[in-house]
């Protein structure tokens, strides 16, 4: 949703999100403890919590965040399971998305790692730019398995690889995936993947067949990063990754009745605003 320019009521968006939570996802990323300026559309996160039901349902919730503050925001909510920091190999697209340098976000990841051992949360990190970045900065897979390295020896045992421009080709993905995984034993290693329609499903696959198991998705395909550049690259769709993972064997145990239903409310929360 922060990818859109009109605002969302708050209820419009725990409805969706409700919905979202009948259906056995294992996480899902409802909100943002980030600058309202920066990110307008997630500054009611807090009262959106509010109007989520959490009864009846397994879903960890994961909240993303910039810095410390952030942090010390989410920490306020015990519902809150995992906190969500993006972190650039990029220096480029770092300063750009969190006005951070490397060893900016490398302190950040440090102290926001310790509070969440103190809070008995979990630190989700999302590697942005794991697949190359349009800057002209250095890359190479053995740049993200270094800071792997050093952030799991902190005990940061999830993490995402983030194709965030949307760049990669298939092949790409299975090679750095196969790599990684050959170096990084014991931490979850998952796919936050941005596509076109049209490669959507090829990614996803490359991703599983180089030993991949998590993998963030959006419903219809929507969002981006809305500092990875001016025409964004949407997410990719939830129904195309259960499709090309059913397709590939993967037990993928989502409730199709609630699945559908939030498809039905996303088209409708989205057809609604721009």
């Amino acid at each position: 949703m922060q990818g859109i320019k009109d605002l969302i009521p708050a209820q419009e968006k725990a409805d969706y999100l409700n919905a979202l939570l009948k259906a056995g996802f294992s996480i899902l990323d409802f909100g943002s403890f980030v600058s309202p300026k920066a990110i307008p559309q997630m500054a009611d996160t807090a009262e959106v919590l509010r109007l989520l039901s959490l009864t009846n349902t397994s879903t960890k919730l994961l909240a993303i965040i910039g810095n410390m503050r952030g942090a010390m925001a989410a920490a306020q909510h015990p519902e809150i399971d995992f906190w969500g920091y993006p972190f650039s190999i990029s220096p480029t697209f770092g300063a750009r998305n969190t006005n951070k340098s490397m060893e900016q976000a490398r302190k950040d990841v440090l102290e926001i790692a310790s509070l969440a051992r103190e809070m008995g949360k979990s630190m989700l990190v999302y590697i942005s730019m794991a697949f190359g970045n349009p800057y002209g900065d250095d890359w190479s897979p053995s740049m993200i398995s270094d800071e792997l390295g050093w952030m799991s020896a902190e005990g940061i045992a999830h993490f995402r690889l983030a194709d965030t421009t949307g760049m990669a080709t298939a092949e790409l993905i299975g090679e750095v995936f196969t790599a990684i995984n050959s170096q990084q034993k014991g931490a979850e290693i998952g796919a936050h993947l941005h596509s076109n329609p049209a490669t959507a499903h090829l990614k996803v696959k490359a991703a599983w067949q180089a030993g991949c198991t998590m993998f963030d998705t959006a419903m219809l395909g929507l969002g981006g990063c809305p500092m990875a550049a001016d025409e964004l690259t949407g997410n990719v769709d939830t129904l195309t990754a259960i499709a090309a993972l059913s397709a590939e064997g993967a037990s993928v145990n989502i409730d199709d009745g609630a699945l559908q239903l939030s498809a039905h409310l996303a088209r409708n929360l989205f057809a609604k605003y721009h």
